[in-house]
């Protein structure tokens, strides 16, 4: 028997005049090859069959750690969280093994030292170790023997060095083949055959192991040969490129964050959100493609957050914003039209967070700009204005909003028409400003018109008439006017129904609205009813802390207090501040309003009065 061991480098043994040809071929003997390399174990056995170790279980890699550390006598729990850390791989196994027991320390122990940062996990591998068997002269670190193969595949194939350098710097799973395809070309290391040129590049990698594809044709790399990666590009100085390059890719091929491209979004996050705790050469193209990334990221928290209205991820949109608008401004300049809109995007996060002030003093910086910039009548500065009323609305400022609200639609109809849908969402702005100082029949008025408009421009079944219809119903009720009230608030409950579904937000918001008519009429068990209806939906669809859930407790234990059910009232009011709370934080005011209730409860309870 002849055995060749570590046959890792195809090309020792495949080019002419090369080891290959002493390989003997008879019937009277055996050569048995062991090799990282899948592409030289198939020429070595002539595309014969290979037989592939596979990857150790956990139980495989436990007994391996028990049979080496067996005079300490490690606890089971500990071996298996070491085997997992270090992915049930022998070698990086056999280190730690030998590490242990030269300086003296408990599994448990080591296990700190792996948890401190990915950095000290590379110094472990780092380490040199000696054990039964190994060739001395062989790699004396479980990283030192990775990045002799890495050379070896750089020297086989460039482009695949390349691709392993970029794909260390991305998140670890689901690379998708469009990156490794758009850096091929962005490098022109591809000719016309540059598909050929990069599957052969996957090729090497996957051959030796470092990557795998999965079922999706994306492709996943090793954690610890990422990390290893990482570690030999720091040591030749090119990390800083790579990681202009990887953020580059990701900045190209990341979609603006909306509704048709929610789920490529999502797809791509982690990639995002790897390339940008890089920091590259600090290139002008660079700081570009960290500004829009940013953007485009903050955007599908934008498109998510305004979705599900405010499911506790305003602060790390809130983050990404910030990030993008330091950028932005010193990248493209604090007049530039991307940068007001990250300006009005924050604002609009800090209004959904009831951070009332910060939300002004944004609105107002960037209508001045725009209106410095792009004219007092630019559909952008339009929207800024209508978006600072909607914030002194907001604070009960209701001159300051109506007056603004009043300049915006009159520069409306004067642009856009009278008719045009922008034209009739501010006139619908308005509307609400005058029923906040109870101005009823003025609220009525308008609100006629917009209904009977949008019916129309955009169709009686329109969300946005279905909107105004559920307003008008509002200001019939806060007039007393019940009947009115609940025939409208039916009609667009059906609608809502019959049009979105049952459990669509909008048509359960229609129900909650329509609890509340019957709950002003004293028809508690209709109210509780619905009120009941809509909080179990609620939850089930949206989540138990999601916004909309929580108001819909509120309402359901006010219609519990009107009842007389104190007890459950307040059970039910004690969990939705505790939510709140945690959900939307201290300072918000619907966490204030639920404040306010159990705290009047409570006095009236301590009274007797109820």
């Amino acid at each position: 028997m002849m055995v060749i061991d570590n046959a890792d480098d195809a090309q020792l043994f495949s080019q002419q005049g090369n080891l290959g040809q002493f390989v003997p071929e008879c019937a009277h003997g055996s050569v048995l090859v062991t090799t990282r390399n899948k592409v030289a174990g198939s020429r070595l056995t002539q595309s014969g069959r290979l037989i592939e170790v596979g990857k150790m279980d956990k139980d495989e890699s436990r007994q391996m750690l028990q049979g080496k550390l067996e005079a300490d006598n490690p606890s089971p729990d500990d071996l298996s969280t070491l085997s997992s850390r270090l992915e049930h791989l022998p070698l990086a196994l056999v280190q730690a093994a030998a590490f242990i027991q030269e300086m003296s320390m408990s599994v448990r122990e080591y296990l700190r030292l792996l948890e401190k940062s990915d950095q000290d996990l590379v110094n472990l591998l780092s380490q040199e170790f000696e054990t039964v068997g190994r060739d001395p002269e062989a790699a004396r670190a479980v990283a030192e023997t990775w990045i002799l193969s890495f050379e070896q595949i750089q020297q086989q194939d460039t482009f695949a060095g390349e691709l392993l350098s970029l794909m260390s710097l991305f998140d670890r799973q689901a690379i998708p083949r469009q990156f490794l395809h758009d850096y091929g070309e962005r490098q022109q290391a591809q000719e016309p055959s540059g598909e050929m040129q990069l599957a052969k590049a996957l090729g090497v990698l996957k051959a030796f192991s470092f990557i795998t594809e999965d079922k999706d044709h994306g492709f996943d790399i090793h954690r610890l040969v990422q990390l290893v990666t990482r570690k030999w590009l720091g040591e030749k100085g090119v990390g800083q490129q790579f990681a202009e390059q990887a953020l580059l890719v990701v900045s190209h091929n990341y979609p603006n964050g909306n509704h048709e491209n929610r789920a490529i979004c999502i797809a791509y996050l982690p990639h995002a959100y790897a390339v940008l705790r890089c920091e590259g050469i600090g290139s002008r193209d660079e700081r570009l493609a960290r500004a829009t990334l940013l953007a485009c990221a903050a955007g599908l928290f934008n498109y998510q957050a305004s979705t599900y209205w405010n499911q506790g991820r305003w602060k790390e949109a809130e983050e990404l914003l910030a990030k993008e608008l330091s950028i932005c401004s010193r990248v493209l300049g604090e007049e530039h039209p991307d940068t007001l809109i990250s300006i009005a995007n924050l604002a609009s996060i800090y209004r959904n967070q009831g951070r009332w002030k910060e939300a002004e003093e944004l609105g107002v910086q960037v209508i001045k700009t725009r209106k410095k910039v792009l004219g007092e009548e630019h559909p952008s500065t339009l929207n800024s204005m209508a978006n600072l009323a909607s914030t002194y609305r907001n604070q009960r400022r209701w001159k300051e909003a109506e007056e603004l609200e009043i300049q915006v639609v009159e520069m409306r109809k004067r642009v856009l028409g009278e008719e045009h849908p922008s034209t009739l969402d501010n006139i619908a702005n308005l509307v609400l400003t005058y029923g906040n100082q109870s101005r009823w029949k003025e609220a009525e008025k308008l609100g006629v018109q917009v209904i009977e408009t949008r019916k129309k421009v955009l169709g009686e079944e329109h969300p946005s008439t279905l909107t105004s219809m559920g307003n008008l119903a509002s200001t019939y009720g806060n007039q007393g006017r019940w009947k009115e009230a609940e025939k409208l608030e039916v009609q667009v409950m059906e609608t809502r129904n019959r049009v979105l579904g049952k459990e669509h937000p909008d048509t359960l918001a229609s129900i909650n609205n329509l609890a509340s008519t019957y709950q002003n009429q004293g028809r508690w068990k209709e109210a509780e009813s619905l009120g009941v209806q809509v909080m179990e939906t609620v939850q089930r669809v949206l989540g138990k802390e999601h916004p909309h859930t929580l108001t819909s407790m509120a309402n359901l234990a006010f219609t519990w207090k009107s009842q007389d059910r104190l007890s459950d009232a307040l059970e039910l009011m004690r969990n939705c501040l505790h939510l709140r709370q945690r959900v939307l934080g201290q300072d918000h005011p619907d966490t204030a309003s639920a404040f306010s209730a159990l705290t009047n409860w409570l006095g009236q309870k301590d009274d007797g009065n109820c």
